[in-house]
């Protein structure tokens, strides 16, 4: 049940159309240019591939029970990102110190805003974006501490919770630090999330502060706040927006600057502030869980900096000359982990957003420049839904190139994938053919950190290729602090989330139901279970489940179950193969793995995403598809359908024909019979995370979509 095993280069070559005698040429120039390149390009890539074919991880002893270690951290885990910096505001302090007039964070400026009407009556809001404007680790230093001492006038105490609900930008980073050096406990939540959930995690918390934008004041809390009866202070990080006469008495809103300058005043009468100690809780994060009510996961200060000293010993070099750009939520643990390993390291971080990340994004004005090409980073994060997206684009384009550049394309991709398999370089193609490509980014990512869920190994191998740069492809859950395994750099493998970090061990556990023992041959399976100080603390108020999925063993050393099943490789790898929770019997006894099912047919062109569906009364797998408007629609006209989008997507002949293409794809991503989806769903709607239908991260909700699509399973179930 591999959901994604590592692939050979041959199965993911670009298929060409091309003269036979003009092709045995092309070959031909081409062997002989590899020929007179191998010479220089000898050391290096020789070096790489001894790296690759190293080990990573080994067993701590040869009990089949055993945890794995990272070769690096075999004789004890880290746990300390710099001597004596225990706390996040020590670490704050030394980067500081070190960086002082150096840029931090960076926010680009917006020039002019406007509507324009699209074709179908639509109207999309437009900008046009200046130059970034950056703030020194001096600057925010003093922001940050001014803003805590703001806060604290206003009333917050030590180890007390306030929310942070707002966007990610350079505000969400300043406001956590002055969190963080107050030892303000920071409840962080998506500011995707629906109104039930924020009532739910702020009255879980017990907060009186919360920490906001205007637009999300206006557009989601002012519903709310009435259902929030200890709320006493609202701060708007951009300036105070009007207040309405409909907020409960007591209700008062302040800009952060306001804030800030209230704190100004207070340090200059040296009023001390509480400092945390290692076991402080720093943030108390709702997760947009895939399942249920969001809970929030306890972590602590020791937590966090034993999470980022595992995440930057996994990156090669960062430093000054770095440029990271931040766009994914700060409320999700990968991307404010990737930030607080580059504010220890001097790196610079730009902020962004998905709508303004590239000139092609939806809020950019035709013309302009979107972010990455003004901020130009060197290292990024990245979900696979969003990696997905970018490389079907760049695919689709690829197939209205003419036929000579369509071809030139699909031997230069073949070309160097087959270099990238013997750990060699390819700089002419790098330059002439994928240069267009790379700058989609900016055009100097060196390295690019996946994770959240499972990336597809054809679009792992498209990254590496056509943007030039490593892919590290991690394995963390939010219980984890974001931490377990990333790939490193030079291993360019696919289908694998990497060894251990050097911050904690993994075992796997045996999981009878589903057939995975850790002394299965040739390589052990079983629930990854995942051990060290970046275990989190457990669950706020909620001590069932934290006894459930938590536990210490003799050495007092915390565990965390993930509930998802892995695999080691003999190197020391981890592979993902299957999740308990995505496991299904089927009425004739055979289990089938729902994610494995997805992976297998996610990356077809015809298909943004997928759903598949099955339960033990039947025998069958069903399924509920979003198709890509662009591809059903030639699909439809090939066959002779005709009809809006939503008459296409509500057809049983379009069903059919997406089912027929399904079909061949799962049989050559050698599904078994039973696996393969019998009946499908069109959604003429995408799923959201606005939607309720998947998590920030773009995670299935497999509950909600199940309610959401009720009745369009009792139709393929037969029932009435």
């Amino acid at each position: 049940m591999n959901n994604h095993a590592s692939s050979k280069p041959s199965t993911m070559k670009l298929k060409q159309s091309i003269n036979p005698i003009l092709l045995y040429f092309i070959h031909f120039v081409i062997s002989l240019y590899t020929i007179l390149t191998y010479i220089p390009f000898y050391f290096l890539s020789e070096s790489r591939q001894e790296k690759s074919n190293q080990i990573k991880a080994k067993p701590v002893s040869s009990d089949p029970d055993s945890a794995y270690r990272s070769v690096q951290s075999l004789d004890g885990l880290v746990s300390v990102l710099y001597p004596g910096c225990d706390t996040l505001d020590k670490v704050f302090m030394y980067a500081k110190n070190k960086f002082k007039d150096k840029r931090l964070l960076g926010t680009r400026e917006v020039l002019s805003e406007e509507d324009e009407v699209q074709p179908n009556g639509k109207i999309f809001k437009k900008v046009i974006l200046g130059q970034y404007n950056w703030l020194s680790y001096e600057d925010v230093f003093i922001r940050a501490l001014d803003f805590g001492n703001g806060l604290q006038m206003l009333g917050q105490q030590p180890k007390t919770n306030i929310a942070i609900f707002c966007e990610t930008r350079a505000e969400w980073m300043i406001a956590a630090q002055a969190c963080f050096m107050h030892n303000f406990q920071l409840v962080t939540l998506y500011a995707t999330l629906g109104g039930p959930a924020i009532v739910h995690g702020l009255n879980e918390t017990e907060v009186t502060n919360i920490i906001t934008s205007k637009e999300l004041l206006q557009t989601k809390l002012k519903d709310i706040v009435s259902l929030v009866p200890r709320l006493r202070h609202i701060i708007t990080v951009d300036g105070k927006p009007p207040t309405w006469s409909e907020f409960p008495k007591g209700v008062i809103v302040h800009s952060m600057a306001a804030v800030q300058a209230l704190g100004a005043k207070a340090s200059m009468e040296h009023k001390p502030h509480s400092r945390p100690v290692p076991s402080d809780i720093a943030v108390i994060m709702y997760t947009s869980g895939s399942t249920g009510i969001p809970k929030g996961v306890m972590i602590s200060h020791s937590n966090i900096i034993a999470g980022i000293t595992g995440m930057a010993r996994r990156i090669p070099k960062p430093g000054e000359e770095d440029v990271y750009v931040g766009y994914l939520p700060l409320a999700h643990v990968l991307e404010l982990s990737a930030e607080l390993v580059c504010l220890s390291h001097g790196c610079r971080i730009g902020y962004s957003s998905p709508q303004t990340l590239a000139d092609q994004s939806s809020k950019i004005k035709k013309g302009s420049k979107g972010d990455t090409s003004m901020l130009k980073p060197t290292l990024m994060a990245a979900v696979p839904e969003i990696m997905d997206r970018i490389y079907k684009n760049v695919m689709n384009k690829v197939n209205e190139m003419s036929s000579f550049q369509r071809n030139l394309f699909i031997l230069a991709y073949n070309y160097k994938m087959e270099q990238i398999a013997k750990g060699h370089s390819t700089p002419l193609c790098d330059r002439f053919v994928f240069r267009k490509v790379r700058n989609l980014l900016g055009g100097n990512i060196r390295l690019l950190l996946c994770g959240g869920a499972p990336l597809s190994a054809t679009t792992q191998r498209f990254m590496n290729i056509c943007f030039c740069c490593s892919v590290g492809q991690g394995y963390g859950l939010t219980e984890s602090t974001g931490a377990g395994t990333i790939t490193e750099a030079w291993d360019f493998t696919t289908g694998r989330v990497g060894a251990p970090l050097a911050c904690c061990e993994i075992k796997l556990q045996d999981w009878e139901e589903g057939g995975y023992f850790n002394t299965d041959k040739p390589h052990p399976r079983g629930e990854i279970l995942i051990g060290g100080q970046n275990v989190t603390m457990g669950y706020y108020k909620n001590e069932a489940k934290t006894k459930a999925d938590f536990f210490e063993d003799e050495n007092g050393q915390r565990w965390l179950c993930t509930g998802d099943i892995g695999e080691f490789d003999p190197d020391g790898c981890l592979k993902i193969i299957d999740r308990k929770k995505d496991l299904v019997k089927l009425q004739a006894g055979e289990y089938v793995s729902l994610g494995k099912v997805e992976a297998a047919l996610k990356n077809l062109s015809l298909i943004d995403n997928i759903c598949a569906y099955a339960n033990s009364y039947h025998s069958y797998v069903i399924g509920f598809v979003v198709p890509n408007q662009k591809e059903l629609t030639e699909l439809a006209q090939r066959k002779g359908l005709k009809g809006t989008w939503e008459e296409l997507c509500n057809s049983s002949e379009m069903e059919n024909e997406v089912l027929k293409v399904l079909s061949e794809a799962a049989a050559s991503a050698s599904l078994e019979k039973f696996e393969i989806p019998v009946k499908i769903r069109l959604s003429p709607e995408p799923w959201t995370p606005e939607t309720g239908l998947v998590t920030d991260a773009f995670k299935l909700k497999r509950k909600e979509l199940k309610t959401h699509y009720q009745a369009d399973i009792e139709r393929m179930y037969g029932r009435k």
